[in-house]
């Protein structure tokens, strides 16, 4: 894979984003040598706060493969992924991800978000269902 052949493509992408308002980012997903998906930042346009390109770019290649599990697949990016992107794309199983720029270093994430585990109510019951459900999924494979 020479990647010169798809920064183009990603760029063309950001501009679609810019165009619309929204942070200039594009995303690529490739397979085989195929682009199999293809997403800009449309949080904005969308008001949807998963619109990010990554997000969008992984929701077409899901959709042309017809499986959530990209593996064997390579991700190009304009902007180094956050943290919900990079989580999104390690569940997908995307094997790499290249991307053009880092993230400016005063850029912070917002993380005044906490989170509390409930302690002792109904953990138990939640436990086998989890269980259960893993097992029976195992049993068909």
């Amino acid at each position: 894979m020479n990647l010169d052949d798809y920064i183009d493509e990603v760029i063309k992408l950001a501009c679609v984003a810019k165009q619309n308002g929204d942070i200039p980012i594009g995303a690529i997903v490739i397979k085989d040598g195929i682009i199999i998906g293809k997403g800009y930042n449309t949080r904005e346009k969308n008001n949807n706060v998963l619109g990010h390109a990554e997000v969008n770019s992984l929701i077409m290649a899901m959709k042309n493969e017809k499986n959530w599990n990209l593996k064997g697949s390579t991700m190009i990016v304009t902007l180094k992924p956050c943290s919900m992107c990079a989580e999104i794309i390690k569940q997908c199983r995307i094997d790499k991800v290249f991307y053009l720029v880092d993230k400016l270093e005063n850029k912070k994430e917002y993380n005044k978000t906490k989170f509390i585990k409930i302690e002792n109510i109904k953990e138990a019951e939640y436990k086998a269902i989890l269980k259960t459900f893993f097992a029976n999924l195992r049993e068909k494979k």
